[in-house]
């Protein structure tokens, strides 16, 4: 089996990934919810998971039977989370050196998310890694979400490059499932975030814990 480093594309997804904001969405979660008089169920936030911003607010709407409109779900949700995003995220423990040596060794990288570029852009910027990256994908741009690959063969085709010479690094097991299933090599970034290590671990190639990859 080759060296993570050795593929010519690596493809990263933000969130519980490069970045640690899983705690923001869940305080988003409660807050909105809690707002209307609701707490937020044990398996909301997994639901969630694989969906765009469009989607997740579809469904809350409907989950929740709210007068919100899909817009105002949206934008209070951005709100909510905006601060966050530009002044208090940090990347993960180790994924600073990863990434800037990658793009020093000749590495094309792109972002696969499903958050959109007025969050995604102010939190690689203040933490050095924006320049890096050669290629921007959202979830919004496709048809489908994490559970299919759409975004990930979206971002290797902006590369120029084919599924299987791409590494997919994620933090849930859909987007390592439907990236894997079209071609591509993965890595599991172990977060504990959803509670389903064993799950996610089995399925990847590579595993990244505490900034450190190795090789299942």
């Amino acid at each position: 089996m080759p060296e993570m480093t050795a593929f010519k594309g690596h493809i990263f997804d933000l969130d519980g990934t490069l970045i640690r904001s899983n705690h923001v969405w869940t305080d988003v979660d409660v807050q909105f919810l809690r707002k209307r008089g609701f707490t937020v169920p044990e398996d909301y936030s997994k639901a969630l998971s694989t969906m765009n911003f469009d989607q997740a607010a579809v469904y809350t709407k409907e989950r929740f039977a709210l007068p919100d409109s899909v817009d105002e779900i949206k934008q209070e949700w951005f709100d909510l989370a905006l601060y966050q995003y530009t002044t208090v995220i940090e990347l993960f423990d180790g994924v600073y050196d990863y990434v800037t040596s990658l793009y020093n060794n000749g590495k094309k990288l792109a972002l696969a998310t499903a958050s959109s570029h007025l969050l995604y852009e102010p939190v690689l910027k203040r933490t050095g890694v924006y320049d890096c990256f050669c290629a921007f994908v959202s979830t919004e741009e496709v048809k489908r979400g994490k559970g299919f690959p759409d975004v990930y063969e979206r971002a290797a085709e902006k590369l120029g490059l084919m599924p299987c010479d791409c590494i997919v690094y994620e933090d849930i097991v859909e987007g390592i499932r439907a990236a894997a299933g079209a071609g591509f090599h993965t890595a599991a970034c172990a977060n504990g975030h959803y509670n389903e290590d064993e799950q996610i671990l089995a399925a990847a190639e590579f595993v990244f814990r505490k900034g450190s990859p190795t090789t299942d």
